[in-house]
């Protein structure tokens, strides 16, 4: 009977472990979120929701006047950034050495036509086919595979945060700017390979950003142009558009970003989804996300055919989104934050931000000898053509 009640106490401690140390490490966290913050000026906690980029491939001095000076939350790479491999390296790797908070080192890297690194012109990453022809195999642990090449490719320039995957549903027949880029043109298919391509990617260490909500599938515009409008209820979305991001967030998605999609008949007016407090409340609260909310690139004419640079910074983070990606100038985005937005509502943002950093970017760094490698090759030799 000892025994017995010896066993089955060994059991509940078992099982009760894993809870005590979360509780733990998100109380040290939240302790690190708390000091960090007391000794950050107005400034720097602006410049932390905002992910930068810069056409050089090298840390020259303006840049590092910016990196000392307001600590940004993250950078993403362009073709300008990615040059030869030890370059691009270098430049990654100043930017985190000269950096007060660890940044986020962010890419397009999706597969297809949308694949940043490999504009890299003495190295060769593995090429990563379109996801439509990944989708066609229905192999979630393909998929889960492909997301674990690409990241252990992306490590070898310390890139943590990747805009990929794509979880636009393919139904429009005329829309080319998403069309491949998609895992197909059903929903559960698109929903399950995402979420496993993001396994892939976050299992090893760099995280996933499901994009572009609320659903930028069944558009012909493209909204680097001009903004796409979707003339879908509420209703209409929830069975079918939104089913992949609520898929995604039920599995833990810790990034969204909104496009820059007009949804009139939910928002009543053409406000693009991500200057949109409408838009966005479905997100947070019909579909539950409570991760990091980034905008789609704010130099896209979906947004600057229609809205000055002040108007965009204001109304995204007074919409609900935490994270500006590409604002054309920090200086001009802080000064318009300072002076439109509380500092309350700054605060929110940030703390999500640093909780987020603190929690899930790691040293992450891998040598360049898994770039193109045979392993990496098999795996996506098994993609069709």
């Amino acid at each position: 009977m000892k025994r017995i009640l010896i066993i089955f106490l060994i059991i509940i401690l078992a099982g009760c472990t894993p809870q005590i140390r979360s509780e733990k490490k998100v109380s040290k966290v939240e302790d690190i979120v708390d000091k960090t913050m007391k000794g950050m000026s107005l400034d720097e906690k602006i410049s932390q929701m905002l992910i930068l980029f810069y056409n050089n491939d090298a840390v020259d001095d303006s840049l590092m006047d910016t990196i000392k000076n307001y600590s940004p939350g993250g950078f993403i790479l362009m073709k300008d950034n990615i040059t030869t491999y030890d370059k691009t390296l270098k430049f990654v790797n100043d930017i985190k050495e000269n950096s007060k908070i660890v940044p986020i080192i962010s890419i397009d890297q999706e597969g297809g036509s949308v694949q940043r690194f490999n504009e890299l012109i003495d190295v060769k990453p593995t090429f990563i086919p379109f996801m439509y022809n990944l989708g066609l195999t229905h192999d979630e642990e393909l998929a889960k595979s492909t997301g674990k090449v690409m990241a252990e490719e992306l490590r070898t320039i310390m890139v943590n945060v990747d805009f990929a995957p794509a979880i636009d549903i393919f139904s429009n027949p005329n829309n080319t700017i998403i069309g491949k880029r998609s895992f197909g043109s059903d929903a559960d298919i698109v929903s399950k390979m995402g979420i496993s391509l993001a396994k892939g990617l976050e299992e090893n260490k760099v995280i996933p950003v499901y994009k572009h909500f609320p659903g930028h599938g069944d558009t012909d515009l493209d909204s680097h142009v001009e903004l796409p409008i979707v003339n879908k209820s509420l209703d209409e979305l929830m069975k079918f558009e939104l089913l992949p991001f609520k898929a995604a967030i039920d599995n833990g998605a810790k990034m969204i970003m909104v496009g820059h999609i007009a949804v009139p008949n939910i928002t009543g007016d053409n406000t693009p989804a991500s200057l949109s407090k409408r838009a966005i409340d479905i997100l947070k609260n019909d579909l539950g996300y409570d991760g990091l909310v980034v905008t789609d690139a704010l130099n896209m004419g979906a947004l600057t055919s229609g809205y000055s640079n002040k108007e965009i910074y204001t109304k995204a983070i007074q919409a609900g989104c935490d994270i500006l990606l590409m604002p054309s100038s920090s200086k001009e985005a802080i000064s318009t934050i300072k002076e439109n937005i509380s500092e309350e509502r700054i605060d929110e943002s940030v703390r999500k931000i640093l909780r987020f950093k603190f929690d899930y970017l790691e040293d992450n760094s891998l040598d360049r000898s898994y770039l193109g490698s045979d392993v990496h090759k098999k795996i996506i030799g098994k993609i069709p053509s």
